[in-house]
């Protein structure tokens, strides 16, 4: 049921090889838009979106140290999800958080499997956000720094007669660069003064990682694997009792409300160069139709400036020169068109859309 999209999506738009978004699509209450850029020379963003006639379920993997843990979560994180619901008589927090510990003891069972063949799968890991919109309850749930961000009105004045609309961050960036994460992470350790370093401009966890929640990540959580040799001759021992990062989803549960416009799923390459005022300023005062693509292209120049280019100089670089740039980028935008106000409220059938694996390769005909 969940399957890149063809027809109706666009690779290689603005000319930019390494860009990918598609049309506006229905769900049950509203529509969604979904782009995608790509700038490592593996993609390791994946995204998705899954829609009933009752529920929407967006998904966003930020991976990290290859591809294989968020391709992971985009194969096996929504059936889990599926499964778990059905048996406990819907979607609820128990099930969100049994299928993120499905999905991460999966993942590690994968590790054991791959280990001998490649052992550096042990350090690919994959920050995760999850939402739904279920009748008229939203979910959302995340692990590391990707983003979702509520769209919604809110009065102002002292007559309440003027309405201005607002961004609500939605979910927790798992980042040690927060220092309430940060200290978080030094409480749990106080017998480790280097659990969290300051290095190449940034704290990090151990020196190596920003997140300090994710899928994967496995010698970083398990002792016995960085101490393998065949871990340390790919890289090298890390000093570690006991686990220094976790899997354990931040959730949050809210009623959807008449004030509520739009949601902005993303990873951190879009919030590295945007913040949520201007990205919720950018859906508000823009036509729907390729929205998700105009937020890519609003990151994309800004990371330019920032390195005093023009986007137009980005177009030119390969896959891979191009992170030193920006980051991947995935954006999904879910408008919310409450019941009563959408078109889609007989939508009847389940549809769901991937973004590619690899959008170099989709767009080079590999």
């Amino acid at each position: 049921m969940l399957s890149s999209c063809f027809g109706s999506c666009f690779g290689g738009d603005d000319g930019d090889d390494l860009l990918w978004h598609m049309d506006l699509k229905p769900h049950a209450t509203g529509e969604y838009s979904v782009a995608v850029v790509q700038a490592n020379s593996l993609l390791e963003d994946q995204g998705q979106v899954f829609t009933t006639p009752s529920a929407t379920y967006v998904g966003v993997y930020d991976g990290h140290g290859g591809t294989q843990a968020s391709r992971f979560i985009n194969n096996n994180l929504f059936p889990q999800l599926q499964k778990l619901a059905l048996e406990e008589g819907g979607l609820s927090e128990d099930v969100i958080r049994k299928a993120f510990d499905a999905i991460e003891e999966g993942f590690l069972r994968l590790v054991k499997q791959s280990w001998l063949d490649q052992p550096q799968i042990a350090s690919a890991g994959s920050c995760c956000l999850f939402g739904a919109i279920s009748r008229d309850e939203l979910y959302v749930a995340n692990l590391g720094d990707s983003r979702a961000v509520l769209g919604r009105r809110a009065e102002t004045g002292q007559t309440g007669d003027s309405a201005v609309v607002v961004a609500e961050r939605l979910s927790i960036d798992h980042n040690v660069g927060v220092e309430e994460v940060r200290k978080e992470v030094e409480a749990l350790h106080p017998d480790d003064s280097h659990v969290v370093v300051y290095v190449r401009g940034v704290w990090r966890i151990k020196g190596i990682i920003q997140v300090s929640r994710s899928i994967g990540d496995v010698y970083l959580k398990k002792p016995e694997f960085n101490r393998d040799p065949m871990f340390i001759q790919y890289g090298y021992p890390i000093p570690l009792k006991r686990a220094v990062m976790s899997a354990e989803p931040s959730i949050l549960i809210r009623k959807i409300r008449p004030e509520d416009l739009f949601l902005i799923f993303a990873s951190d390459g879009l919030w590295d160069q945007l913040t949520d005022d201007e990205a919720v300023d950018i859906v508000l005062k823009n036509p729907r139709s390729g929205i998700a693509k105009r937020l890519v292209r609003a990151a994309l120049e800004g990371a330019a400036e920032k390195k005093e280019m023009r986007y137009e100089d980005i177009k030119r670089l390969e896959k891979g020169e191009r992170r030193h740039v920006h980051d991947d980028i995935t954006v999904i935008v879910i408008y919310l068109d409450h019941p009563g106000r959408s078109s889609n409220s007989g939508i009847n059938i389940v549809k769901g859309t991937n973004v590619p694996l690899d959008v170099y390769s989709l767009n080079s005909g590999h």
